[in-house]
């Protein structure tokens, strides 16, 4: 390649300029190896700050999530402080209603108490009567004592009278203390349940009453109260979701912008790897092809020997394994993968550094056997450590993972935000190439590989 500068150099003697040509040649090799890492490094940049955006898409997501939540919550809670508000005029009522009763109660005693009093002066005017009653019989039973044996007769009829006019005095006077204390007991009460236009005399049940409509009164203000609020927040907690909403609308432009970014720099890096020029991606390239001709060679040998046949080699209906998590699946080709594919996936991770996982996936990204560093039975709680640990018998049907599984050129480099568990994630490039068995396109090879 010639690059031609022309260099216009001014003030020259005997003339206003002169040209001078420099030809400079550049390696095409060296250029496109530059471009190619180049292309790597914005790739990454790209990938990062997609998983940027997708954090924080889940993060708004379960914001969104917890504001209409939140909203919920503060509906049933106005809800609650109305029915408190509706109880609290049922109780006023209620108070009202007992206040009247007691009233009516009080008025009721009132008329008693006079009724108690006409006995008592009843009592009174009987043990007066009763009195006079014994002192007449006294002179009579002394008249009689005087008359000797002719008034013995009447001496006897005045002593029985005169008797009987005692115990009539005693239970007047029994009468008479039964009926002040019944007095004093009725007035007590009396006291408690009377009304009294003066506010500082009311009775301690009218007080009682007044306390309980005051009480009722303060809990219905402060449900009023937080009826109000929780009407505000909910009118807040809107205006919010609907700014979240927003802000969600913005990230899917977002991410919408960062997936054409990535594959703007995915397509270079391929476009470069695939011009023939050797770049840094290159060995990796023809590695994923070799193992992925070496897994296809396995498959057709394993049908041609009757190992297994088609509809088994190309089984789609995942049954899933119980109680794991993240979630892991059988088919009917499994026991297959584990005693054909790690011959040929573990040469290609032992084979390099860089390399931090090869395996063959089918079309829809399922992960039959992985390598052995991540084939660790699952732990009971801990989906964390299974995460990184467990990574068989899973589904790998994200962006990166579904376009390698169904990619059908010669090879496919892409950038990949691998999710380890715990919030933790390794930036990689991966190349992919298509399995093919018997003409029917079975799934790739995955090769990941760090920068």
């Amino acid at each position: 390649m010639l690059n031609l500068l022309r260099t216009r150099q001014p003030g020259a003697p005997g003339s206003e300029t002169s040209l001078v040509d420099a030809v400079v040649r550049v390696d095409p090799a060296e250029v496109l190896h530059r471009l190619s890492g180049q292309a790597s490094h914005i790739g990454r940049d790209a990938a990062e700050t997609r998983g940027v955006i997708e954090d924080t898409q889940k993060i708004v997501l379960a914001q969104l999530q917890a504001m209409q939540q939140l909203h919920l919550e503060l509906a049933r809670v106005r809800e609650t402080q109305q029915a408190i508000g509706d109880a609290t005029d049922d109780s006023r009522g209620a108070v009202v209603q007992a206040r009247q009763q007691v009233e009516q109660v009080a008025r009721e005693v009132t008329g008693i108490v006079d009724v108690l009093h006409q006995v008592a002066d009843a009592a009174g005017d009987i043990g007066q009567i009763a009195l006079q009653t014994r002192l007449v019989a006294f002179n009579a039973s002394v008249e009689a004592k005087r008359a000797g044996e002719a008034g013995r007769g009447f001496g006897v009829v005045a002593d029985a009278v005169k008797d009987l006019a005692g115990r009539v005095e005693t239970s007047s006077r029994t009468i008479m203390g039964t009926l002040e204390n019944l007095d004093r007991r009725i007035e007590a009460f009396s006291r408690d349940i009377r009304v009294d236009p003066r506010a500082d005399r009311q009775g301690q049940i009218h007080r009682a009453f007044a306390d309980v409509e005051t009480a009722v009164q303060r809990i219905d203000v402060a449900a009023e109260t937080s009826r109000t609020i929780a009407q505000q927040v909910i009118e807040r907690t809107q205006a919010l979701g609907q700014d979240i909403r927003g802000a969600i609308g913005g990230l899917d432009v977002a991410m919408g912008c960062s997936d054409r970014f990535l594959s703007v720099s995915e397509q270079l890096i391929d476009g470069l790897a695939g011009c023939g020029v050797e770049t840094d991606d290159t060995p990796l390239i023809r590695s994923a092809q070799a193992a992925a001709r070496q897994i296809a060679g396995q498959l057709e040998r394993a049908l041609e020997t009757g190992q297994v046949d088609l509809p088994t080699l190309f089984d789609e209906q995942y049954q899933p394994i119980a109680q794991t998590d993240p979630p892991q699946f059988m088919t009917r080709f499994v026991s297959l993968a584990d005693r054909l594919f790690p011959a040929v996936q573990e040469p290609v991770v032992a084979g390099s550094d860089k390399v931090a996982y090869c395996i063959a996936v089918d079309r829809n990204g399922y992960v039959p056997t992985h390598n052995r560093v991540y084939c660790q039975p699952q732990r009971r709680g801990d989906a964390v450590w299974n995460t990184a640990h467990s990574r068989y018998r899973r589904i790998f049907n994200d962006r990166t993972g579904l376009a390698s599984a169904r990619n059908r050129r010669p090879f496919l480099v892409q950038t990949y935000r691998r999710d380890m568990g715990g919030g933790k994630f390794v930036l990689l490039k991966e190349v992919a190439a298509p399995i093919v068995v018997q003409g029917r396109h079975w799934g790739a090879l995955r090769i990941g590989y760090r920068f």
